[in-house]
């Protein structure tokens, strides 16, 4: 949610910013400018009235002890009553109407975010496809990701995970885990069902419905991401400043209905209703939370380093970016398999969109609260990052070796051909 107060402030400001997204939504600017001066003008009247309706029944109550003729009085009071009554509503139309627009907003995109195309930053690690034709995750697999029988079970786009692979995913979640615990993140194993509220706080709604599983008979929503169960952990809370900032690893399976998804992303496991991912979140003071973005894409580096897959980093473009976020940075693997690079994992810093959203403030001592900043960042994605391990650890027979960092967690060190 943006500040109304600097919309107020600062309109033509937020205008050019929110025209940077390349759409029409700097054009709703003046719509939240407008029902804000009607529920003002209307608040501001109704309470002027009120206090003219005090005087007016003091004077009626003076009159009625005096023993005077109030006819005049009272039928003034019953018409202040009234306009009173009448402004209330209208101001309480108004600043529903408001709300709702200023929900469809979303975050002011940093300055530093790409322009309309996105900017790759730099690559790391040698792309190479090896000296023979490389086989794709699901041919080096095999029965190991077993796609058929979880089409069967559940339909398109579901699979079994089954042997070797199940012993690779839970080292590299431990791993992974075991990391981001040295970086000073708290393990969290959150809710994967939420209210509707968690969903409009993070920004997924109202902009993303298309893409959520909803329970309609208990009203809940399965996540896409623990960034969702995350960011409500201190929802409605007033932090001591001393505290930030506050780092929580979440580990949970996730749920997307990938609605209009098509082509060569649906081979296989790479983008499927179900998988499991290591998120990272971070509750910061508003001026650090530039540094702390740097501090995520840093850590997802080093991940992706010490896994030995060569990536690149992008610094996403601002008409890509989602509701909540005013800067993005995603990081695509080198497949092999499908000879290009693709998004692994990714972190945002939303700023105080959400936290204002979920009513998430910061105090220092013996000041006001204030708004503080959120950022999220993939840790592990363990589908997609499965498909890395396999296409750039496969061997012209077929067997995968996987880095050493996951064989002391207890993972296989190699897989044998399928």
């Amino acid at each position: 949610m943006l500040d109304l107060r600097l919309i107020r402030r600062e309109p033509e400001m937020v205008r050019a910013a929110l025209a940077r997204r390349g759409s029409d939504v700097a054009g709703r600017v003046d719509g939240v400018l407008e029902l804000d001066a009607r529920w003002r003008e209307a608040a501001q009247r109704a309470e002027g009235l009120r206090a003219e309706q005090k005087s007016a029944s003091d004077e009626l109550a003076a009159g009625k002890r005096e023993g005077r003729d109030v006819e005049a009085q009272l039928t003034r009071l019953k018409q202040l009553s009234g306009e009173v009554k009448a402004l209330g509503e209208r101001a309480r139309e108004a600043e529903a109407e408001l709300q709702e627009l200023l929900a469809t907003l979303p975050n002011l995109p940093d300055p530093s975010a790409a322009e309309p195309q996105d900017e790759v930053l730099r690559e790391v690690g040698e792309a190479v496809s090896g000296p023979y034709a490389p086989r794709d995750h699901l041919e080096l697999a095999g029965e190991r990701i077993d796609m058929e029988r979880g089409a069967r079970l559940s339909g398109s786009r579901f699979a079994y995970l089954r042997g070797d692979l199940v012993r690779l995913e839970l080292a590299l979640v431990q791993w992974t885990l075991a990391k981001l615990t040295g970086h000073g993140f708290e393990p969290v194993i959150p809710p994967v069902l939420v209210r509707e509220q968690a969903l409009y706080g993070t920004g997924f709604l109202p902009d993303t419905e298309q893409q959520i599983y909803h329970l309609p008979a208990d009203d809940l929503y399965l996540v896409g991401t623990s960034e969702v169960a995350l960011a409500s952990l201190h929802a409605g809370e007033i932090l001591a400043a001393g505290d930030l900032p506050l780092r929580y690893a979440g580990f949970s399976p996730c749920f997307r209905r990938e609605a209009g998804a098509a082509g060569k992303d649906t081979r296989g496991i790479f983008r499927v209703h179900q998988f499991d991912k290591v998120e990272m979140f971070s509750f910061v003071a508003p001026l650090q939370s530039a540094g702390e973005h740097e501090r995520l894409l840093a850590i997802e580096e080093e991940i992706l380093g010490e896994l030995e897959l060569p990536y690149r980093v992008v610094n996403i473009a601002v008409d890509d970016l989602g509701a909540s976020a005013a800067k993005k940075y995603d990081l695509e693997a080198w497949l092999p398999g499908q000879g290009s690079y693709r998004e692994l994992t990714s972190t945002s810093n939303t700023t105080d969109f959400q936290a204002r959203r979920l009513e998430i403030r910061v105090r220092e001592e013996g000041g006001r609260p204030e708004t503080l900043h959120t950022l999220n960042g993939t840790a592990v994605a363990v589908g997609r990052t499965i498909i890395a391990l396999l296409e750039n650890g496969q061997r012209e027979d077929g067997s995968v070796v996987l880095p050493q960092a996951l064989v002391a967690f207890g993972a296989p060190a190699q897989l044998p051909p399928a």
